[in-house]
C-alpha cells in the first residue's frame, strides 16, 4: 500500500489512519447498501447486514463486540450508527496491516478463541467459509503444512511473517 493511497486525518470524526482509498471506498459502499433509507446512519441491524457483506461474520466475537460498540444509546437517539463511526471502528478492529498490533488484531479475527495462540485448520475452515471459499480438508492442511514448522497450525509469528513478506517464491 501506498502512502499515497492511505488516507491520513487526524482523530476526530474523520480517522482512516491505515485504511486505503479502495478500502474506505469498499466499506463506504456497505454502509450506503444498507443504508436503505438514505439518512446517513444504520441501525444495528443493518450494520450486521453490512459487517456480512464485507466477509465478516456477526458470532465472531471481535466483530460481535464491535456491533456492541456501536450501538450505543447516543446512537440509537441519533437514529442509528454514522459512516464515520462505521469506518472507524472497522480501522480499529482491524488496525494498521504493516504494524504488529494492526497484525495482532488481524491475527485475532482469525482464530475463534480469543485466548488461542495458533490457527488452527478448523479456523481456516472457518474463515473460508465465512468468505464463500471452499475449500477442502487436505488444501486446508496442505495450506497449514507449507505455512507453519508445527505443519499443524500457525502462531502469531509465523503469521506475521507471512503477511509481513513482501514476495512469495
Amino acid at each position: 500500500m501506498s502512502g499515497a493511497a492511505r488516507k491520513n486525518v487526524s482523530k476526530g470524526a474523520n480517522s482512516f489512519q491505515s485504511l486505503s482509498a479502495e478500502e474506505h471506498e469498499e466499506i463506504r459502499q456497505a454502509f450506503e447498501l444498507f443504508d436503505t433509507n438514505s439518512t446517513g446512519r444504520i441501525n444495528p441491524q443493518e450494520l450486521k447486514q453490512a459487517m456480512q457483506s464485507l466477509g465478516f461474520d456477526s458470532r465472531n466475537p471481535t466483530i460481535f463486540d464491535m456491533i456492541c460498540e456501536l450501538d450505543t444509546p447516543e446512537a440509537q437517539k441519533r437514529g442509528g450508527i454514522q459512516l464515520e463511526e462505521f469506518v472507524q471502528a472497522i480501522n480499529n478492529k482491524l488496525g494498521d496491516k504493516e504494524s504488529e498490533e494492526g497484525i495482532r488484531r488481524i491475527f485475532q479475527l482469525f482464530v475463534s478463541d480469543p485466548d488461542a495462540t495458533t490457527i488452527t485448520a478448523n479456523d481456516l475452515r472457518r474463515i473460508a467459509k465465512e468468505l464463500g471459499e471452499s475449500m477442502s480438508k487436505e488444501e486446508l492442511d496442505d495450506m497449514l503444512k507449507r505455512a507453519s514448522s508445527s505443519g499443524h497450525d500457525l502462531t502469531f509469528q509465523e503469521f506475521h511473517d507471512i503477511m509481513t513478506k513482501k514476495t512469495f517464491p
